[in-house]
């Protein structure tokens, strides 16, 4: 709302967002990345949902009226230009312990130590690629700062990273700076996190892990990789903690999790990357921003027959106010992720089935009656206003035909739109029979899938680092 907000005002249109108690912090802090420091804000005391409607509206009339007649009638300041130093500009000299105080002390870190961003290191990781330390992939929200080359190898030494991470440090934030995916969702209140996920020969060559532990911290390429991503977020796109990062409650950033190619080439079924566009064996980078994950245990039987029956289940149960974003909040945006151990895979695969054949049956099978998804958009939740049923919404134009082929409200409808919403991987531990779900943050952080682009004498210089 601010955004449009501060559309209309540079437009010459005064304007007055109204704002529950718990955001003004963050309101403060996009109205500053959006260049009005004044942007007119009119405070809305509490949180709305947990008032009677005799409260709200004594909150309305004591307290925001008469801060939307001042939005409305008094001038607001106007553009504000805040300096940032040089790209090459030395900010701060010290001891390792001096630098971590002063980049703790200036929100420009994680909470962990990090490895201080000399110009030697800077120039080492831009050895790992062929563009301009200048070059700018785009503006990160909400703080409308440029993304390049220079600042990704900055946080890169900060995150821990080595050199030759570069070019998928540089993938990952043209995801990151892509519209499609949402960056300025990230600080929203259910504190959703991005996965990484990393696909191509580059796996073994920087030796990310992609068997037992893939999601767990201890190797450096998957482990800094994924810290990469937060500082990022944190520095250049501008998301601070008790400021414009609303997480309720929140969690740390992931570990970067890399596919088993060998396993995908052997049962022939496409990566994630490729099945969201790159080329078969093509080096690329995956992210999606996700509200849970949950572990799926001990997955028993030796076809896909047996299998699929539980991880069905498990899908269907780790699914729930997210379905505002299948039918609700946005139709056809829920786009969840299965992680499938290899032993799975092949167990599945061996039973005549592609990936396509999953994600069909989980489409036909992962299916809840039609008064639960109504509870979950429209009764537990405000997401739907006027509690309307699935059918009254199909007939409005609103969703598919699939969710209205009759008013029974114990008929089973799917909880995604098409099959291929449901996203499928494989990775983790060769021998172990479970799986994970991933649970999706809808349009607030939607799948984005890029190509990661290797410099001139690639095979050289990962020889020169050893």
């Amino acid at each position: 709302m601010l955004r449009v907000s501060a559309v209309a005002e540079k437009a010459g249109v005064p304007t007055a967002s109204l704002v529950s108690q718990g955001f003004i912090g963050q309101a403060k802090t996009t109205s500053f990345g959006l260049g009005l420091p004044d942007l007119g804000v009119a405070l809305v005391p509490g949180h709305p949902d947990v008032q009677s409607s005799e409260e709200l509206e004594h909150n309305v009339k004591s307290v925001t009226l008469e801060r939307v007649i001042h939005c409305l009638t008094s001038a607001q300041q106007g553009m504000e230009t805040v300096a940032e130093p040089a790209p090459r500009g030395v900010v701060f000299e010290g001891t390792l312990d001096e630098v971590n105080r002063y980049f703790y002390e200036n929100l420009w870190t994680d909470g962990v130590p990090v490895v201080p961003p000399t110009l030697e290191r800077i120039e080492a990781f831009l050895a790992f690629t062929d563009r301009d330390p200048g070059e700018v992939l785009g503006t990160m929200l909400p703080e409308n700062r440029a993304a390049t080359i220079w600042n990704i190898a900055v946080n890169g030494v900060m995150a821990g990273c080595r050199p030759e991470y570069m070019p998928v440090l540089v993938a990952l934030v043209e995801a990151m700076a892509d519209p499609q995916y949402g960056v300025e969702h990230s600080g929203n209140t259910p504190g959703a996190e991005t996965q990484i996920v990393v696909d191509g020969p580059i796996i073994k060559e920087l030796g990310f892990n992609y068997e037992q532990g893939a999601l767990r911290d201890g190797f450096q390429a998957n482990t800094s990789i994924g810290r990469f991503w937060r500082l990022y977020l944190c520095n250049v796109a501008g998301f601070q903690r008790h400021q414009n990062d609303k997480a309720t409650f929140g969690g740390t950033w992931h570990v970067a999790m890399a596919e088993n190619e060998d396993v995908l080439a052997e049962i022939k079924w496409p990566s994630l990357c490729a099945g969201m566009g790159l080329d078969a064996g093509e080096n690329g980078v995956f992210v999606s921003r996700f509200t849970g994950a949950h572990v799926i245990v001990s997955v028993y039987g030796s076809t896909a027959a047996e299998c699929l029956p539980y991880l069905t289940d498990a899908v269907i149960k780790h699914t729930g106010w997210e379905l505002c974003f299948t039918i609700g909040m946005s139709t056809g945006t829920y786009k969840p992720l299965l992680v499938l151990s290899p032993i799975i895979a092949r167990t599945i695969a061996k039973s005549g089935l592609t990936k396509a054949d999953v994600q069909k049956h989980l489409f036909e099978h992962a299916r809840i009656p039609a008064r639960q998804f109504e509870k979950y958009i429209s009764g537990y939740t405000n997401i739907v206003p006027g509690r309307r049923s699935l059918y009254d919404m199909v007939m409005l134009g609103k969703a598919p035909k699939v969710f209205g082929a009759s008013r029974d409200p114990e008929r089973l409808v799917p909880i995604v739109i098409r099959p291929e919403d449901f996203m499928i991987a494989v990775s983790g531990d060769p021998l172990r029979t479970n799986c994970y779900f991933f649970s999706h943050n809808g349009m607030l952080g939607f799948p984005t899938a890029k190509p990661v682009k290797l410099p001139q004498d690639w095979r050289a210089k990962l020889r020169a680092a050893g």
